[in-house]
């Protein structure tokens, strides 16, 4: 399992390849630290943002590799979402980020 500065800097690195979210997103990785997303920007600040997504680190690798549905994660608790609204209409956006870390 990837460390949090594991994840960081592949998200580091595959956001300097162009693309960038809409909105900022903060990933908590349930007391194992943050990932903050601000366009291209990264880093593991708390820091407030359009969508804060709470899920472990095991589960974060697993919706990223198609191992974990993002629905039953959701229903299970095993990923919590600040607005649901917003998480869908990012959907494609939060799924790319995930597999970017996996």
């Amino acid at each position: 399992m990837a460390s949090l500065e594991d994840l960081t800097t592949r998200l580091q690195l595959a956001l300097a390849g162009g693309s960038s979210l809409d909105k900022t997103i903060k990933l908590d990785l349930k007391g194992e630290g943050f990932i903050h997303v601000d366009g291209q920007a990264v880093t593991n600040e708390d820091l407030p943002a359009d969508l804060t997504v709470r899920v472990s680190r095991k589960d974060l690798e697993a919706l990223g590799k198609g191992q974990l549905n993002p629905m039953t994660a959701t229903i299970t608790g095993r990923l919590q979402i600040s607005d649901m609204g917003l998480a869908m209409s990012l959907m494609p956006q939060v799924q790319d980020l995930f597999a970017k870390l996996s």
